[in-house]
């Protein structure tokens, strides 16, 4: 499986600098997660044609640190640090949380997704569709992080305790060695 289509786990990863970018923290409020990711999208240069997407994952970032890293408690803070430039977006989301227990199970659940939609196989893929631990509620499944993978082509890392993500997209004209228009 290609290195970006994993979620690595490293505190040493050079996504995990917070040299130089835009920092905010935000109360666990849910109800006003896309207002603040709109807030850290705002520093994000008009050359970024994927505004709206970009927005949107910053949100589900957001939305996972407040509901399953601080549990919905208002008293926990997310911190967000993000740079942005013409052709990228580099976002570090921190909740108070105990971390993404099951990260490495959720990493084996998703090489064996991959694998059976590369064979083609659907009816094995069957058991792939969501990823659900003890804690889950009727609307988790590990969409956003399935999501997030395809999105951020440049890395999506957490630190060794998993309450800390590091993510990185590319806008530039030059993608996977070849020159787009």
């Amino acid at each position: 499986m290609e290195e970006n289509k994993r979620i690595i786990i490293d505190n040493n990863n050079p996504l995990l600098k917070k040299d130089g970018l835009f920092f905010k923290e935000f109360p666990s409020d849910i109800r006003q997660v896309r207002f603040f990711s709109m807030l850290v999208v705002q520093k994000a240069p008009p050359e970024i044609k994927e505004i709206n997407l970009l927005e949107q994952q910053i949100s589900e970032l957001i939305k996972n640190a407040v509901r399953h890293g601080n549990k919905n408690d208002m008293s926990k803070k997310v911190k967000i640090w993000a740079g942005f430039g013409n052709d990228h977006a580099h976002v570090i989301v921190e909740d108070e949380g105990d971390g993404f227990k099951k990260l490495e199970e959720w990493n084996e659940f998703n090489k064996k997704r991959n694998e059976c939609f590369a064979n083609q196989d659907f009816e094995e893929m069957e058991k792939y569709f969501s990823f659900r631990t003890e804690e889950s509620n009727e609307n988790d499944g590990g969409n956003a992080l399935f999501a997030a993978l395809e999105y951020w082509d440049g890395g999506v890392v957490f630190t060794e305790k998993k309450n800390c993500i590091a993510v990185y997209k590319n806008f530039g004209k030059k993608k996977y060695g070849l020159e787009l228009n």
